[in-house]
């Protein structure tokens, strides 16, 4: 099968790349709203299932395509990507002294004769940030510029290296892909 990443994200790049397998990246245009009802980790699977199924009628027969969308869940609310940098600081101020949680959802999706099958998971990594100052919210969001990472913030950047003081789960779901899980769902295809 051909591997299919259907992200622009670089993170995700990078993370697929790391799983040594092969793989090309399409552009997905998808509308990534979702119903009010949803919590948790249901919010990223119906997203990633929303971008396989905007890639479907050009999924062809001897491809997989893997979609995925990563949210931050903190007291009941997700924190998606903010809107602007007012928003990140709005975000950071919430997550500052609090433990989180981040969902990814992936969806695997096929094409067997002319419709197109879906598999998804979602992975769970809780997160613990210190209380942090307004000078260094301030600090990360104006040298950072998080407006295209969930919850405002990269665990890879200099904000994770000062303020994450406990971690359960995988690190690399917290970058935006769960790659043990994604790794096992591979194994049939590859």
């Amino acid at each position: 099968m051909k591997l299919l990443l259907g992200s622009q994200s670089p993170r995700r790049r990078e993370l697929l790349a790391g799983l040594g397998v092969t793989f090309s990246v399409v552009r997905i245009d998808a509308d990534e709203s979702y119903p009010a009802s949803l919590q948790g980790e249901d919010i990223p699977i119906y997203i990633s299932r929303a971008k396989a199924g905007a890639y479907a009628d050009c999924l062809q027969p001897d491809e997989l395509l893997i979609t995925a969308d990563t949210i931050v869940w903190l007291n009941g609310q997700a924190l998606g990507k903010p809107h602007d940098e007012a928003d990140a600081r709005r975000m950071l101020r919430l997550l500052s002294g609090q433990t989180h949680q981040v969902f990814t959802g992936v969806t695997l999706t096929t094409k067997a004769a002319e419709s197109a099958l879906y598999s998804s998971f979602a992975a769970r990594t809780d997160v613990r940030f210190r209380a942090l100052s307004e000078a260094e919210i301030d600090y990360y969001v104006s040298r950072f510029h998080p407006l295209d990472k969930a919850g405002a913030y990269g665990i890879q950047e200099w904000i994770g290296y000062i303020a994450c003081t406990e971690l359960r789960g995988s690190y690399f779901n917290v970058m935006g892909l769960p790659t043990e899980p994604l790794f096992q769902a591979l194994q049939p295809y590859l």
